[in-house]
């Protein structure tokens, strides 16, 4: 993962609905969830919980599927390990000097 996607999608998890919504897709695992138990849980309101999964769907966080009348969200486990992967791969190696082409890359 490069810095760009992984700054884009933290970016979209820096609103506190956004971070809890995702978070109970995590947990709700491959089964995910119906808009509706989302909705549920958070006690938000459809068409609010509505804009804020557009906004995990637009990075690739979540993904969507239509079953019938209902839409089931889940969250793109992949990308959710790849991403927790981003943030520690490199946890207490320690810093050298690196040039600055060289820690995007890294």
């Amino acid at each position: 993962m490069d810095v760009t996607t992984a700054s884009k999608c933290f970016a979209e998890l820096g609103n506190p609905h956004r971070l809890e919504a995702f978070r109970l897709l995590v947990r709700a695992g491959r089964d995910g969830l119906t808009v509706g138990q989302i909705q549920q849980h958070l006690g938000i309101p459809k068409s609010t919980l509505s804009h804020h999964c557009l906004h995990l769907i637009s990075v690739g966080l979540v993904e969507q599927r239509r079953e019938g009348r209902t839409i089931r969200c889940f969250a793109n486990c992949d990308l959710t390990q790849d991403l927790a992967k981003f943030l520690i791969d490199q946890c207490c190696l320690g810093v050298e000097m690196v040039e600055i082409g060289d820690a995007e890359t890294a």
